[in-house]
């Protein structure tokens, strides 16, 4: 276990060992160490974690996985407790690698992700100085409008053709948009002209987000 840095306003250790060899499996031992976890994380009240900001060391690579319903995994358990899953995903950082780490000031290490490391659950659209805004809660709690910070992109599932919305969210970590939120994304859209097309497109914060050709609709619809 690492000490506190000095100064140190978010500190999480991460006392999960990544030695293969003291892995035997799911235990009470690993569940007592992911309570004593969150209680040594000094979050509260404070804002999200600058991960970005840390260069720790890397230290190897966790058994954890985050799948494409935005269940986390440790050891190929499901890890139950929202506390200390919201724990973890205050500290996520995608690297210019395309790997996902947990990252502390003192130790980064890698993880697991099926499709996206989040969910966007809900969408609220409202109005605001005449423009429409769109605002997403994520499984984990986060709070996202999208706009031109926070843009949202619409990719073509391999293998079904169907549409897959994605926000970003903070850094280069991005929730996927789950099917219930994306078909009252589809009822919010809009015939627009972008970009010298005719788009089918939704709108928030002054940004259009093209969904798909006008056409590729109308073929979709007829």
């Amino acid at each position: 276990m690492a000490d506190k840095p000095n100064n140190s306003d978010y500190f999480v250790t991460m006392d999960i060992t990544t030695d293969k060899s003291k892995q035997a499996g799911p235990n009470a031992a690993d569940a007592a160490g992911l309570a004593a976890l969150v209680a040594r994380a000094a979050r509260a009240g404070k804002g999200a974690p600058p991960v970005e900001k840390w260069n720790p060391p890397f230290c190897g690579d966790l058994d954890m996985e985050i799948g494409q319903d935005g269940t986390w995994f440790y050891l190929g358990t499901p890890i139950g407790r929202a506390p200390l899953v919201q724990l973890f995903s205050s500290v996520l950082r995608k690297d210019e690698d395309g790997r996902t780490y947990l990252v502390t000031p003192v130790e980064k290490v890698g993880i697991r992700v099926k499709d996206a490391p989040f969910v966007a659950v809900e969408v609220d659209a409202s109005a605001r100085n005449g423009e429409q805004v769109l605002t997403f809660r994520t499984n984990v709690g986060d709070v996202v409008e999208a706009g031109p910070a926070n843009p949202l992109r619409f990719a073509v599932e391999a293998g079904t053709g169907g549409l897959k919305p994605y926000l970003l969210v903070r850094g280069r970590l991005e929730a996927l948009v789950n099917r219930a939120v994306t078909y009252e994304l589809a009822a919010l859209g809009e015939e627009i002209e972008h970009e010298g097309r005719r788009m089918f497109a939704v709108r928030s914060n002054g940004a259009v987000f093209p969904i798909m050709p006008a056409d590729r609709l109308d073929e979709l619809s007829a």
